[in-house]
């Protein structure tokens, strides 16, 4: 991997977009690789993977997505949908001075990444999704889907997040513990196993974090979760839940992309262990078909949902060699 220790030190800054602000961390110069980070997360998601691409001859900037970190937070939960999420994209692609954009993102940001690709292709001139494959638009409303899922005894974690106030009232009198407990419970080295129950589904009138495994997972600091902890510990959880109480409304502010193609350079890493990996991978094995431009698709062997920061080297490799191909 290129040289990192003499890159300038990140740059935070604040820009325009119709969120009202959007906060991001930049490095590097050359062209613009524009970092979407999912949930529970920040740009913080991404602090192994700027100083990567900056020494490879990139401009890379990670975001704080609408609703979390010190970007804007609106009130009304439909401001949340994706196409208003899509939009704060172009607009820190414009104020940063460029035409276009490289954009990768993880968990719902691959999502995010994979929507904006495909509603301004000529924004977004290539796609990378980490952990979350891409799908087209169709089939039934999501909630019907989720609600459907779990059984009589069991709830799935997208229909428990998606009732305003419930998760909110789980997570916010012990955010940091909460976080510690998701993180583990997703990573390869802390998944609890099958006698513990799968930690995406709660019994009913439980809570999701009774499934969480103890103790920090191999990638995460203490130090490193206080800075997640005290973003959310200052912000509230409701502006990151809120991306789940859109997603019928993103169903139907898509029906005209319902089962379309995505066009440019794409690349997709997951991980072995990874439940989106796993559960999706039909998605995956329709990729010449969603995904033409495909460039690589990777599955990292024993590799968890936090797929940057559990293997930083391995996604930055696959990361560099990829982008030097879209030169």
């Amino acid at each position: 991997m290129p040289d990192v220790s003499d890159l300038p030190e990140p740059i935070h800054r604040l820009v325009p977009s119709p969120a009202g602000r959007t906060h991001l961390v930049e490095q590097g110069s050359g062209p613009l690789v524009l970092l979407l980070h999912g949930f529970p997360e920040s740009w913080y998601s991404w602090r192994r993977q700027l100083p990567a691409l900056a020494a490879a001859g990139y401009r890379a900037v990670a975001i704080d997505v609408r609703g979390y970190g010190r970007s804007s937070r609106p009130d009304d939960i439909a401001a949340y949908r994706m196409l208003e999420l899509v939009e704060d994209n172009v607009a820190v692609v414009r104020a940063l001075g460029e035409e276009s954009a490289i954009v990768i993102g993880h968990d719902w940001g691959a999502n995010i990444a994979a929507t904006s690709a495909l509603v301004h292709p000529d924004v977004f001139r290539a796609v990378g999704l980490l952990s979350v494959p891409y799908a087209p638009r169709g089939g039934p409303r999501p909630s019907e889907v989720f609600a459907g899922m779990g059984g009589g005894a069991e709830e799935f974690y997208v229909s428990y997040f998606q009732e305003q106030g419930r998760a909110e009232a789980e997570i916010e009198p012990d955010v940091r513990g909460w976080l510690a407990g998701i993180y583990a419970a997703l990573s390869a080295d802390t998944m609890p196993g099958a006698d513990a129950g799968d930690p995406h589904f709660l019994v009913r009138g439980g809570r999701l974090r009774d499934r969480f495994p103890a103790g920090l997972p191999g990638w995460l600091s203490e130090s490193e979760l206080d800075v997640y902890a005290g973003e959310f510990e200052r912000t509230g959880m409701g502006g990151a839940l809120a991306r789940y109480r859109n997603m019928d409304r993103d169903w139907e502010d898509l029906a005209a992309y319902d089962g379309a193609a995505i066009g440019q350079p794409s690349l997709f890493v997951g991980g072995g262990r990874d439940a989106s990996t796993t559960w999706l991978a039909e998605a995956i094995g329709a990729y010449p078909e969603t995904l033409p431009g495909l460039v690589g698709s990777h599955v990292l062997d024993g590799a968890g949902h936090w797929l940057q920061q559990e293997r930083p080297v391995e996604v930055n490799g696959l990361l560099v060699e990829w982008l030097r191909q879209l030169r």
